[in-house]
């Protein structure tokens, strides 16, 4: 009995030493061995690169191509970067038109303004500094209506006149003058223009104008006329109103027929002599004095028939003298005209 257990406890502590032995055996040495060997093997590979890619943000990228090989990320670095595509905005037609010259038939079919015209394509290129020259040159783009016909947005009343001109050198009638000169002017026409302005009543217009340009203060003194007798007509609920409006033609203290009787009266006066006839008369306007042909009735006609070009209707007369004394036997003596201004 002592035997077995002796031999029972001499097993067991058999097993026991051995399973110690086997706790206390370490895998230290072969793991240091393996890393030894993994740590060689590592210097002779080559270091993996890393590439960032910037991608569109519609772009989808997958987890495993954050990193890549070194040969994959040489052939990514080598290959050139796609361009971004960017969206272009079609040019509209009249730009893709400007850029190429236009052809036109050699019979033009136009609508001015609603007016229909034909005529041949050499008429309008008739003269080379033109704007129909320019407009049917090939290099700008032109509209056309629904019938195909060129559109020139412009009152067609007076286009017949231009194309007679450019036809046969056609001038129009006097009364249709000026119109067909206001459109010469759009359309650039010079040699119109040039034989319109020797031509009544665009000569006369010069003639007139040249006089009138020694009277600085005319056309505002026309709109004080209009604002005066609007604003008075509009006060007394009338149709129409009066002013007072003098107009001479020489600084005199006289009226031209009673100059020979002050023979003493000296034209040419120092300022301090000036001064003592210098007054306002008692009017709404004053025009002058002028130094020109033209005389009072001439200034009375141009202050008539501008008046009249504005749709306004006036009537004047004479009715009286400023009898203002300004010094010894001295009085002003300047002729003052009542203006009728009719509304309706």
């Amino acid at each position: 009995m002592q035997q077995n257990g002796s031999s029972g406890s001499s097993g067991s502590d058999g097993c026991s030493r051995e399973r110690h032995q086997a706790l206390s055996c370490s895998p230290l040495p072969a793991a240091t061995t393996r890393v030894r060997r993994f740590m060689q093997e590592r210097r002779t590979l080559p270091l993996p690169r890393v590439m960032v890619v910037f991608s569109a943000a519609g772009d989808t990228e997958k987890p495993g191509d954050a990193m890549s090989t070194s040969d994959s990320a040489e052939d990514d670095f080598r290959k050139p970067a796609s361009p971004t595509p960017s969206l272009t905005l079609s040019k509209p037609l009249r730009s893709e038109l400007s850029t190429q010259e236009q052809e036109f038939p050699e019979v033009i079919s136009l609508n001015v303004g609603g007016t229909y015209f034909t005529t041949r394509l050499s008429t309008l290129r008739r003269y080379e500094d033109t704007m129909l020259a320019a407009m049917f040159s090939g290099r700008h783009y032109i509209p056309r209506d629904a019938e195909g016909r060129f559109f020139i947005d412009r009152d067609g009343a007076y286009f017949g006149d231009i194309l007679n001109f450019l036809r046969e050198g056609e001038l129009p009638h006097r009364e249709r003058v000026r119109a067909v000169h206001r459109e010469a002017q759009y359309y650039s026409i010079g040699p119109l223009l040039d034989s319109l302005e020797d031509t009544q009543p665009l000569t006369g217009e010069k003639v007139r104008q040249a006089f009138l340009d020694l009277l600085p203060y005319y056309k505002d003194n026309l709109e004080r006329i209009v604002e005066i007798a609007k604003l008075r007509a509009m006060q007394k609920k009338a149709r129409f109103a009066k002013l007072k409006i003098c107009v001479y033609k020489e600084e005199m203290p006289i009226t031209p027929y009673e100059r020979p009787l002050f023979n003493s009266l000296r034209f040419e006066r120092s300022d301090s002599e000036a001064k003592l006839f210098e007054h306002h008369c008692e009017v709404d306007v004053s025009f002058g004095p002028w130094e020109a042909v033209a005389d009072v009735y001439d200034l009375l006609h141009c202050i008539v028939s501008d008046l009249a070009e504005r749709g306004i209707t006036a009537e004047q007369q004479c009715i009286g003298v400023c009898d203002k004394h300004l010094i010894n036997h001295y009085y002003c003596k300047r002729p003052i005209y009542e203006f009728k201004i009719t509304w309706w």
